[in-house]
């Protein structure tokens, strides 16, 4: 058997389908299969981008903050995370929660913090920052149910916020610092935190420990 060493022929391609010597016959493929991974790898994430989120909080829902507990959030607010009462449930120790409106943020954490309010507060913001700007004293803030709460506020031209630290517990002693540790952090823009500190209170009021605490 005879063994060509000839390199292999290749195709003539006519000059009225070349460009810039390449076949332009092949350019129809080509682009298409490019134009389907470039949608498969920036589409999807176009499309999240373009698509608002549209869970409104109406009135009469109410979030599920894990063990029974519950706060009411602000009417027309906008939930980005988070479980409401009557969804999948909550966990009280690995609770994480967003609710936005315009320029102001609500964050509310769940966490396990074997101690007081006040030391999980100081733990929060050795850890995560204080609130922006110039600090405010620190106060307490009690909800309609009797959870006690410590309050810290800060003001400056990166913007306004207040963090509360609660235990999940109502009374005193090794109940209360077992409870599960709440923190609601809330952002807004310099000078709009005035704007919604009647939603923010009514919010922070609502704030309910489970029954079996």
């Amino acid at each position: 058997m005879v063994v060509s060493t000839e390199p292999p022929r290749r195709e003539w391609v006519p000059v009225e389908h070349r460009w810039f010597g390449l076949d332009r016959r092949t350019f129809v493929a080509g682009f298409t299969a490019l134009a389907i991974a470039l949608a498969l790898i920036y589409g999807l994430q176009g499309l999240n981008a373009a698509i608002p989120w549209h869970h409104e909080i109406r009135a009469g829902q109410v979030l599920d903050l894990g063990d029974g507990a519950t706060a009411v959030p602000p009417v027309g607010w906008q939930l980005e995370q988070g479980t409401l009462v009557g969804g999948a449930g909550a966990a009280a120790t690995n609770l994480q929660i967003v609710l936005a409106n315009g320029g102001a943020t609500i964050e509310v954490d769940g966490t396990t913090y074997d101690g007081s309010a006040t030391a999980f507060l100081d733990q929060v913001h050795r850890s995560q920052g204080d609130p922006p700007g110039v600090m405010g004293a620190r106060g307490s803030l009690t909800t309609d149910s009797g959870l006690v709460g410590v309050a810290q506020s800060g003001s400056g031209p990166n913007g306004d916020g207040v963090d509360v630290a609660f235990k999940m517990a109502v009374g005193t002693g090794a109940a209360v610092d077992d409870a599960p540790a709440l923190l609601v952090r809330v952002r807004t823009a310099t000078g709009q935190f005035e704007q919604y500190q009647e939603q923010v209170g009514a919010m922070l009021r609502s704030i309910t420990p489970g029954a079996a605490r």
